[in-house]
């Protein structure tokens, strides 16, 4: 019957007007009182119900509706935050070490210095990962996203114009991971970090990336090996308690200047180009940006070696090859290294691995 009852205020379909329903005579026909008081038999198929006139019918329609609404801004919520996350290509040619990463990823590829970017965020490790991304603004920290990302998995954080970049260049990432089975237990990780706005003006700055299939420029805040948790140390705190983990003092390393451009355990990447190493070139001459850089590479060497670091990518640029050439000379007077061509893939032909032999 339409959901009719006694007592439903109803409107006529064939003519003007209307009544209430004050009698269900059978599965096709209603009494309905109209306005001069009469009452008269009508087809239930003739009848709708005036909602207008019936506040409770009417709020329970509205409460429908918002409901459904709600449903529709939920689900497109859903796909929004769906969109943003993406696996990795884990088994690309040159893919990166297993760790975390902070890319900055150009939309146009052709044309790596103009147009908007995205900010994303690479979890590229055997576990789930819990985030925080927090920028800094003047005196105070800020926080632009927080999630979870799945095991080799990334997430877009921001899509930012040019003119947004100082904005993005420093902050700090947390990361808690977790896993249901593993044969291992990682360490949190706080990662702060800061970048030069420059470096995002210069093509050699954007390198291909195999996890993400496209160039970008890319910084790696901790190796999965960095952040292990050997059975030793997880024997010492059940057996001693978590103060156990308390770094020692002796056991405190003092931080020294290669650790700045450390992209792993033991290995670092020192950008050598002018642009890095100075906020202004006006003024300077070629022999004077020269010796800054040489300098600069003497003062990274030594970091590292007497930091104990194994390897050194040091980006010379491509240019007339004078720094190139200036660098192979200077390593002749350190006789624990050796060097050679960087990954091609991954710098071009502008870079040189130094590494460094143990001192015995």
């Amino acid at each position: 019957m339409a959901g009719f009852k006694i007592g439903d205020r109803v409107s006529f379909l064939s003519s003007t007007g209307g009544g209430v329903v004050t009698k269900i005579i059978d599965s096709r026909m209603v009494m309905v009182e109209i306005e001069d008081g009469f009452e008269i038999p009508c087809l239930i198929s003739d009848l709708v119900i005036d909602y207008r006139s019936q506040p409770a019918r009417q709020q329970q329609i509205t409460e429908v509706v918002q409901q459904e609404v709600k449903e529709k801004e939920l689900l497109q919520q859903q796909q929004q935050e769906d969109a943003r996350h993406g696996g990795l290509r884990r088994f690309a040619k040159d893919a990166e070490r297993e760790g975390v990463y902070l890319a900055f990823v150009p939309h146009e590829q052709q044309w790596l210095l103009t147009g908007a970017m995205d900010v994303v965020l690479v979890n590229h490790t055997p576990f789930e990962m819990l985030y925080t991304f927090t920028i800094k603004e003047e005196s105070q920290f800020v926080n632009v996203d927080y999630g979870q990302l799945e095991k080799h998995e990334k997430v877009v954080v921001e899509t930012i114009s040019r003119e947004d970049l100082e904005y993005w260049c420093n902050g700090v990432i947390q990361c808690i991971f977790t896993s249901e089975t593993s044969d291992m237990v990682l360490m949190p990780l706080n990662a702060p970090f800061s970048l030069r706005t420059n470096r995002f003006f210069k093509e050699g700055s954007y390198l291909m990336s195999g996890l993400l299939g496209e160039k970008a420029v890319m910084v790696c805040l901790s190796e999965l090996a960095a952040l292990k948790t050997g059975e030793a140390d997880l024997m010492k705190i059940a057996k001693e308690g978590v103060g156990s983990q308390a770094p020692k003092k002796e056991l405190v390393q003092k931080e020294v200047p290669i650790d700045k451009h450390r992209v792993g355990p033991g290995e670092a990447t020192v950008d050598l180009h002018i642009g890095e190493l100075v906020e202004n070139i006006a003024g300077l001459s070629s022999h004077d940006m020269f010796k800054i850089q040489m300098d600069y590479f003497r003062k990274m060497l030594e970091s590292a070696i007497a930091a104990e670091y194994t390897k050194v990518t040091f980006i010379h640029g491509v240019g007339n090859g004078v720094l190139k050439n200036a660098i192979i000379e200077e390593l002749k007077k350190y006789k624990n290294t050796e060097n050679r061509m960087a990954s091609v893939a991954k710098f071009g032909v502008g870079a040189i691995d130094v590494v460094i032999k143990d001192k015995e």
